[in-house]
């Protein structure tokens, strides 16, 4: 049975944001008091403490035993982030990242989210996780005002890496997930990963890169414009967003953000799974000097990976999964290859691999010198 909600937002919001109360007021949410209760109480109980990313909270690839009920929590949090040295956004977080820190479970795991919107902040959340059934993804049984909390649980029934997102109503949605509200969580088969054949496989490394596009708006002098806080932000972002053309694609919340110190690391001879994903546009990951030595480029451990790919797409609202064996060491560059965002607008991030130079695979045979240009380089043709 769907209800009408009626917010309970403070004077503060009100006077400083009418727009977002008016909103809250028609959101629609569930009603599923009369349902039938599930008893879990035989299953074991598992609390997860979430990483930052790039990085992910230890987790065996393999599942030991059957399934449990894994526990997170998650507080959100509205607060000014640098996206570039001149530009600044009044970004909304899970956890206080951008994006928002990657969970991971196991075919018909229970996952259990606490999920907090603390009393300072200013407006209403939710999340929407793609890899649940019903309910706008728990977005309509989550929706909660600054200083309440809910706890949603549902069954990982889909192997695969999937993207969650606020999305608390209208014309929120869009420029909840733009300012940075969204994830990803990764459902393993209870037997792990395999390849093509059926083979297991595993990973050395996982490293979750999550892009966004950010639509920061410009004064009349031209320098990025800068908010007190996220509702004195919205107008002058839409009109932005209504265009189309985001200011800043980035990778994990800001220029550099996996680059110089940032950089993602990792040793010849290993396995890396990078998980990416999108939630609002398109985007097509490569990895400059490697490969995609398998691909899931839908993200569903179902489906077989494909194989050897030099550059792989993610839907917009989606996440993909690449394992790769590093083979040479240096740096390699990880970008979106639509290479305007990759390299004027920073959706770029390095990894930066150890090991000794094989020079079978690639050798520099002629270092660059200077040449005879009166009888070398010449054509056969006239």
């Amino acid at each position: 049975m769907f209800t009408r909600r009626t917010a309970l937002i403070g004077a503060a919001m009100i006077a400083a944001a009418p727009f977002v109360v008016k909103t809250a007021g028609a959101e629609e949410v569930m009603d599923t008091s009369a349902a039938a209760p599930v008893d879990l109480s035989s299953l074991p109980r598992r609390k997860v403490k979430l990483l930052k990313p790039p990085f992910v909270h230890p987790h065996k690839q393999v599942a030991t035993g059957g399934p449990a009920v894994i526990e997170f929590e998650m507080k959100i949090m509205e607060k000014e982030i640098q996206v570039d040295e001149d530009a600044w956004l009044q970004a909304m977080t899970f956890n206080g990242s951008v994006p928002g820190p990657m969970m991971v479970v196991h075919e018909g795991d229970y996952v259990e989210l606490t999920l907090f919107n603390p009393p300072e902040n200013m407006m209403q959340h939710n999340i929407d996780f793609h890899a649940a059934t019903g309910a706008l993804g728990g977005g309509s049984l989550t929706l909660v005002n600054p200083g309440e909390k809910a706890v949603l649980r549902f069954k990982a029934t889909r192997p695969g890496v999937f993207v969650y997102h606020c999305a608390p109503g209208g014309p929120m949605i869009p420029w909840h997930v733009v300012s940075g509200m969204s994830g990803c969580i990764m459902v393993l088969p209870r037997d792990g990963l395999k390849d093509h054949l059926g083979n297991p496989v595993s990973y050395d490394r996982v490293y979750y890169i999550g892009e966004n596009d950010f639509y920061i708006p410009r004064g009349p002098d031209g320098a990025y414009m800068r908010f007190a806080d996220a509702g004195e932000s919205y107008a002058d972002t839409l009109a932005v967003m209504n265009g189309l053309i985001p200011s800043h694609v980035v990778f994990n919340g800001r220029v550099g953000a996996l680059t110089g110190d940032q950089a993602l690391e990792a040793e010849q001879g290993e396995n890396v799974l990078f998980v990416h994903s999108q939630a609002n546009r398109d985007s097509r990951p490569h990895l400059i000097g490697g490969h995609g030595d398998l691909v899931w480029e839908s993200g569903k451990f179902n489906n077989l990976p494909e194989r050897d790919l030099e550059t792989w797409f993610i839907r917009g609202g989606s996440a993909g999964a690449a394992l790769y064996t590093f083979l040479q060491p240096g740096v390699y560059a990880y970008v979106n290859h639509n290479l305007i965002e990759a390299v004027n607008l920073g959706a770029t991030a390095h990894v930066i691999v150890g090991g000794t130079w094989n020079n079978d695979l690639m050798e520099q045979v002629v270092a660059p010198v200077e040449y005879d240009v009166l009888h070398e380089g010449r054509t056969a043709l006239p």
